[in-house]
């Protein structure tokens, strides 16, 4: 992208993500796919459920979740020459995958809900039936320009639940990084984590996990340093420092931690004539195929039919005294969760609201 297109953004004042990227500069991916992230490494988190103590099960959780990271946040990068705009999803729009059972690990489904459009909120939840995991979330961005970067606050959490022998639970409150997106004066954007987020366990174990980028801890881009604490305790039990989109060690023992060299797992999804009309892959599948092959003129023209039809039903809403009904979450205030394991750490806000899963959806997915 050229400097004075970077430099139009630079100078916008406000929230970035209510711009309308041009199509050159868009992912071919809507933001609602993202949470499939969470699962391209389902042996990791079917893992956890295998954990034979409460401090092994938050050491598992904190490598599945590492492991998460370059999915995450570099994939755009590597598969696209740089970071792209993802597509700004449409309310009500619905995601669905799963990952088959292999070698015992259970099958990991996912159901996602743009349950917001301004701000863009999403709803997921993720589970594994068969080894009593559960993953329940929601992620909003909240963007501004500073300093030659773009400035991503993820506003939101996930809850791990983890069913335990005789009938009890454990759960793990998981918040989210900052991420700042360097390279834009180069035409090569790319995202960078930043500052703290963590992990806390409702059996009072406690992964703290900060991110640098170059000049920091090892001198290298995606740098990461997790200090796992046990309950009621700020001495470290376990250290793990490296980077996460490559490998990270145990500092005490220099054994491998995380190592994510190798290939994710792709999601499995319903074809795209198996699918309702506004699942991501159906609602954008002309918009993104103009952007994969170069045809901004067709995606821009097929984008904006969906956004002049959005305008329109809202417009028919507002004009009927309805509103939009979601269709798989319910939304609460108030996360009694989050509240409760937020002040163990004195989390920041002390408390934040959540979407919950309705329980309805029977994760097959539909075959031609």
């Amino acid at each position: 992208m050229s400097l004075l297109r970077w430099f139009r953004i630079a100078s916008f004042s406000g929230d970035l993500s209510s711009l309308t990227a041009p199509p050159f500069i868009l992912s071919p991916i809507s933001l609602t796919e993202f949470p499939a992230y969470w699962c391209e490494r389902p042996a990791l988190f079917s893992a956890i459920a295998d954990a034979k103590t409460e401090e092994e099960r938050s050491i598992l959780v904190l490598k599945w979740f590492i492991s998460t990271l370059k999915g995450q946040y570099t994939s755009r990068n590597e598969k696209l020459g740089s970071e792209k705009k993802p597509l700004n999803p449409v309310l009500g729009e619905l995601f669905y995958g799963q990952w088959p059972d292999i070698d015992g690990r259970g099958q990991t489904n996912l159901v996602v809900e743009q349950v917001s459009h301004h701000p863009p909120i999403t709803a997921y939840y993720i589970s594994n039936p068969s080894k009593g995991l559960a993953l329940q979330g929601h992620s909003a961005q909240k963007t501004s320009f500073s300093g030659g970067s773009i400035i991503v606050k993820q506003i939101g959490h996930a809850v791990l639940t983890v069913d335990l022998p005789g009938g009890a639970k454990e759960e793990f409150l998981i918040t989210l990084p900052r991420l700042r997106i360097d390279g834009l004066w180069y035409g090569s954007p790319y995202i960078e984590l930043a500052e703290t987020s963590y992990i806390q366990s409702s059996s009072g174990w406690l992964s703290t996990i900060e991110y640098k980028g170059k000049g920091y801890f090892s001198g290298k881009t995606h740098s990461f340093k997790a200090v796992v604490t046990p309950p009621g305790s700020s001495v470290a039990a376990h250290t793990y420092e490296g980077l996460w989109h490559l490998t990270s060690k145990d500092l005490k023992t220099g054994e491998l931690f995380t190592d994510v060299t190798s290939p994710k797992e792709e999601v499995t999804v319903a074809s795209i004539d198996q699918m309702q009309d506004f699942e991501s892959r159906k609602l954008w599948q002309f918009v993104a195929k103009g952007i994969r092959e170069g045809d901004f003129e067709t995606a821009s023209r097929e984008k904006t039919k969906i956004e002049n039809d959005q305008r329109q039903r809202r417009r028919d809403e507002q004009a009927a005294g309805t509103s939009w009904e979601l269709k798989h979450f319910d939304h609460i205030d108030s996360d009694p969760v989050f509240e409760r394991l937020g002040k163990l750490f004195n989390a920041v806000p002390p408390t934040e609201d959540t979407y919950v899963f309705r329980y309805n959806h029977d994760h097959r997915i539909p075959t031609a």
